[in-house]
């Protein structure tokens, strides 16, 4: 037997329960990974809440949980070449991350190695929220020179996207709450409290406007950015639906560039790119999903096995 993160009802962290299940084994044209760590992204509690969002993405009950895993392949089935046992891999498995072992396929499934000087802990994080940001900015033509406002800058994908935006030569501008601020100016950003009046504290700001701008939380930043004049091409959104204010450009991980992997862990690896990580055991699933669903952790939320 081994264990895995099962709900069967919808709802909040209560409906999660750690189970024993069947061992999982690979068949042709798969690899199992046993699985030391599991980032949490928002969308993970979202699918396990909301019947709706669930139906969009395939999701039927009973469900695991989580999407983002880093770990070691540990068995390899029949016509698999591009991976070995032993081989350091992280990856994205819809509702299967939350175990102690994931099968996926290749090539369908999202499967990466780990880099040397990249903890599993670490990798976990890459695959939702590294992405993710790296096509928000991507949608925006970031490039040195810019000023740019990246709304909800202390979250898991915004530590990304602070770091990433800096890296690419712009100045950061970051909305967060007051206790944040000190974390966010060491990551580069210039920190702003949301909330009313959000555009008029950046024009303080930045006396020389701004050029682009990406929410990462809802449509707050996008509505200020539009009130500074920033052309809308130049406003991303990731959580604003299909159709954002103003024309704004809605993107996501799926957008991301084939290079923008490498990217990020190149700058990890180097030490120019930091994830601030808190991290729970599996026993504590219920705990770690009520943290992260109170939308004040400074970065990531890690699982480990």
């Amino acid at each position: 037997m081994s264990r895995a993160v099962i709900y069967e009802k919808f709802g909040g962290p209560e409906v999660l329960d750690l189970r024993d299940v069947p061992e999982p084994h690979a068949g042709r044209g798969e690899v199992r990974v046993r699985v030391s760590a599991f980032g949490l992204n928002a969308m993970d509690a979202l699918l396990a809440s909301t019947p709706e969002v669930a139906t969009r993405f395939g999701r039927t009950l009973p469900s695991g949980f989580g999407y983002d895993f880093a770990g070691v392949v540990d068995e390899v089935g029949d016509g698999v070449s591009a991976y070995a046992v032993g081989e350091r891999v992280y990856g994205g498995a819809l509702g299967r991350a939350a175990a102690d072992f994931v099968v996926v396929q290749t090539p369908a499934d999202a499967l990466f190695r780990t880099p040397d000087g990249i903890s599993d802990v670490v990798a976990g994080t890459i695959p939702v929220a590294g992405l993710t940001a790296a096509a928000a900015l991507s949608a925006i033509g970031l490039h040195p020179g810019d000023t740019v406002l990246v709304g909800g800058a202390a979250g898991g994908v915004g530590v990304f996207a602070v770091q990433l935006a800096a890296l690419a030569g712009a100045t950061v501008i970051g909305t967060a709450a007051e206790s944040t601020f000190g974390f966010l100016r060491e990551l580069g950003a210039q920190p702003v409290s949301y909330g009313a009046g959000l555009a008029d504290r950046v024009r303080a700001l930045a006396p020389g406007g701004v050029t682009a701008a990406t929410d990462l939380f809802g449509t707050e930043t996008v509505e200020a950015a539009l009130a500074l004049g920033v052309a809308p091409e130049r406003i991303s959104t990731i959580a604003a639906g299909p159709n954002p204010p103003g024309g704004a450009r809605a993107t996501g991980g799926t957008d991301a560039r084939p290079a923008d992997l490498d990217t990020i862990t190149e700058a990890i690896r180097a030490g120019r790119l930091t994830v601030p990580i808190t991290t729970f055991g599996i026993e504590q699933i219920r705990d770690a999903v009520t943290v992260q669903a109170g939308r004040h952790v400074h970065g990531k939320i890690v699982i480990t096995l």
